[in-house]
């Protein structure tokens, strides 16, 4: 059957893969560099601290809960013409974002981004998927596109530092808005008219998956700080639970479901997607908190704090390709096991050294930890497209990245809990031996967060700040070890899962997969 891709140029390929790289460059970027903004934010618009953690999450919020309905949309309505929306929404989040004036219109603005990047992620690897048609040429831009997105999502910090401390805040968000209108003017130009499918749009799966994502994310956010047992967190716990349940019990009648649960039976797409959750949980849950070490305990400018991932992202731009080829030669398993193996490796090295250690001393955890970054995303898009039919593409695309941004919301929620307890318990003692007060424990840990300013908090006295530097170093020690154990497991879980089979039986609607894997 003839594709989109069999009738392009190599120049005009090349052309296509460079605007869907920029684009998902773009919206990677903007999960993170946010991030090492929140103290400027939180000083110009009198955000306390609920408000900043909104500004951060609400963007994962609403990309998490709409993008199997991108992944739906675009198949319906054409994956180029949604795409194109998706990317006209988000360069209009973004210089919302730039313009607000108040936390509220903030927050609103990160949730149009969020629209916007659930649309145009699902279709931008669909159409690349249309766009190169041959198996080997496929896995290699796969591979710069893979790397490309990490990428976006580890030089967070290092350009949003530099940025912030010579521009404000509103330059993390302004940036979006010429590579938005560009990559706007580039994808009506080179990218392919890929006609829509002929499907009915799953509405009881929209809304259901949409609200169950939703609640669930909700509560994994509002959790550390509302308290586990908080009725409203409770309540969306119960309420994503049930919706999530009626969800997969609608798509397992439809006649044409949103998602494919059937094809969660085949062991490479249970290994692949578990890969992706899982590489999110420990890599997002541990490197969200590294900065707040960086800058509140060390104290750090966030300049000097960005600078710090230079050997990670680095790194990850030499691997991603890499695991491509590794990928065509040898099949998804190897680069898949070795690349979450690797960051164990790098997670348990980190949690060895205390906070006066020399940067370079523990630079070998971030290389390891890129590495194996880049060993991951190319193999998990490759093994997932591998195995769906071509009409099935989009959908598959969107789960990819739902899982991710799951795992990434899971791995705050669950490994900041465990920080958190640990710090409190910490705290707690060492304020009782002191005979300090605890609510000098609460300036000195809006301090530690970056957030002293928004807070209105007044510096905390010398032993209390002690206190809380090396309660917090200690925590972080064991939310990385957790962090490091759970990779531990994945990756002996998925070289189970995706050990060779001794008697292949290819099924007619699947496309062949690489070898190793069959």
């Amino acid at each position: 059957m003839e594709t989109a891709g069999s009738g392009m140029t190599a120049r005009r390929k090349r052309q296509a893969l460079a605007t869907l790289c920029v684009t998902m460059f773009m919206a990677m970027l903007d999960n993170v560099i946010v991030n090492i903004a929140l103290p400027r934010i939180g000083r110009d618009l009198d955000a306390g601290i609920s408000g900043l953690q909104w500004v951060a999450e609400g963007y994962s919020l609403v990309y998490a809960a709409l993008l199997l309905t991108g992944g739906t949309l675009g198949d319906r309505y054409g994956r180029t013409r949604v795409f194109r929306l998706g990317l006209a929404l988000f360069t209009l989040g973004s210089a919302a974002a730039a313009l607000a004036g108040g936390t509220g219109a903030l927050v609103a603005a990160r949730m149009l981004q969020g629209v916007g990047a659930a649309l145009l992620t699902p279709g931008s690897l669909a159409i690349l998927r249309e766009v190169f048609t041959d198996e080997r040429e496929r896995a290699r831009a796969i591979g710069l596109w893979s790397g490309v997105s990490a990428l976006g999502l580890s030089v967070g910090p290092v350009v949003g530092g530099p940025m912030v401390d010579a521009f404000g805040w509103a330059s993390v968000f302004w940036i979006n808005v010429p590579v938005g209108a560009v990559g706007l003017l580039l994808a009506h130009r080179v990218l392919p008219e890929i006609a829509p499918r002929e499907r009915r749009i799953d509405l009881p799966g929209l809304l259901l998956s949409a609200g169950g994502l939703g609640a669930l994310v909700y509560a994994l956010v509002e959790g550390p700080g509302r308290g586990w047992t908080d009725t409203r967190v409770l309540g969306c716990g119960a309420a994503a639970a049930v919706l999530l349940a009626l969800f997969a019990a609608v798509e397992l009648r439809s006649a044409e479901p949103m998602v494919e649960l059937r094809l969660f039976r085949d062991r490479v797409l249970a290994g692949a997607l578990l890969s992706g959750l899982m590489v999110s949980f420990g890599m997002f849950g541990a490197m969200f908190f590294l900065p707040l070490m960086l800058q509140g305990v060390m104290r750090w400018t966030p300049t000097a704090a960005g600078y710090a991932g230079l050997p990670l992202s680095g790194v990850i731009m030499f691997a991603a390709p890499l695991s491509g080829r590794l990928t065509t030669r040898h099949g998804v398993r190897t680069p898949l096991v070795l690349g979450i193996a690797l960051c164990a490796v790098g997670l348990g090295g980190l949690s060895l050294y205390p906070a006066q250690a020399h940067y370079w001393s523990y630079a070998w955890t971030l290389v390891l930890l890129g590495f194996g970054m880049g060993l991951t995303f190319t193999p998990v898009s490759i093994a997932v497209l591998g195995r769906v039919a071509p009409a099935q593409t989009g959908m598959a695309s969107a789960t990819i990245n739902t899982l991710r941004e799951l795992g990434g919301v899971l791995g705050i929620a669950v490994l900041g809990a465990v920080l958190t307890a640990r710090l409190t318990g910490n705290l707690t003692t060492a304020l009782h031996r002191l005979g300090l007060p605890a609510d000098g424990a609460a300036h000195a840990v809006a301090a530690l967060t970056g957030r002293a300013g928004a807070t209105g908090a007044s510096p905390a006295p010398a032993p209390v700040r002690a206190a809380v530097d090396a309660s917090f170093v200690d925590a972080l020690h064991l939310a990385l070890r957790c962090g490091s154990a759970t990779l531990a497991v994945t990756a002996a879980l998925v070289a189970v899962l995706l050990r060779p089979a001794t008697t292949p039986a290819p099924t007619p609607e699947r496309t062949p997969v690489p070898a190793g894997v069959a």
